[in-house]
């Protein structure tokens, strides 16, 4: 189990964030990097990133199709890429496991290695001594840092009101993180204006099992 103890919550309440060294062991996180390299492996390249554009309205339609791309990713798994990794003509100019920016946003939902770590007995823990009475899993994210682009076994616990970032990555390593949000759904009503909506076919799944 992963209960927080009293000072750790303390500390939480008054920094807005907690880092817990080695909360996943080196096995899950293995796991987890060698469940992305096979994801990887099998993408599929969406069209708009392919495409070569010579109009000003064609280039319009990619930056549209982009923007769908995402905007209805909230309950799938889609692949989002770096800047300046596809030639005109659509080809990589990287190794396609280094063109990746991050893949989102239905891990939790999709893949059972995600699954299984987000739903983890030590997750629930956490969360149960955060207080959250009904949090629910509103997306998740594999980021990739690529190196000079844009870990290591620890987590680092963020609360939603706390503007966070990650500087660019300037080693020759990537720095990979599993990511995902939870909102406590008890008393709450999920705004409509965010771009990230439960559907039918992936209502936010409840943490707790």
């Amino acid at each position: 189990m992963a209960c927080l103890s009293l000072s750790q919550l303390q500390k939480f309440q008054e920094d807005g964030f907690l880092v817990l060294e080695g909360f996943f062991s080196a096995d899950e996180c293995v796991a987890m990097q060698q469940r992305i390299g096979e994801i990887v492996a099998k993408m599929d390249v969406p069209v708009h990133c392919r495409t070569e554009f010579s109009t000003q309205e064609e280039e319009q339609l990619r930056a549209q199709g982009s923007t769908d791309y995402f905007l209805s990713s909230g309950d799938k798994i889609r692949f989002f890429f770096e800047k300046g990794v596809f030639d005109k003509k659509g080809n990589f100019l990287v190794p396609p496991e280094k063109s990746i920016n991050k893949i989102g946003h239905a891990l939790h939902a999709h893949d059972p290695v995600f699954k299984r770590v987000t739903h983890s007995p030590k997750v629930q823990a956490l969360a149960r001594s955060l207080g959250l009475q009904m949090p629910m899993v509103v997306q998740s994210m594999y980021i990739f840092k690529q190196p000079r682009f844009g870990g290591e076994g620890a987590l680092v616990l963020i609360h939603g009101e706390v503007v966070h970032r990650s500087e660019q990555n300037l080693s020759n390593r990537s720095r990979q993180a599993y990511t995902f949000h939870l909102m406590e759904a008890s008393g709450t009503i999920w705004s409509p204006e965010n771009w990230l909506q439960p559907t039918a076919e992936l209502p936010f799944p409840p943490l707790y099992t």
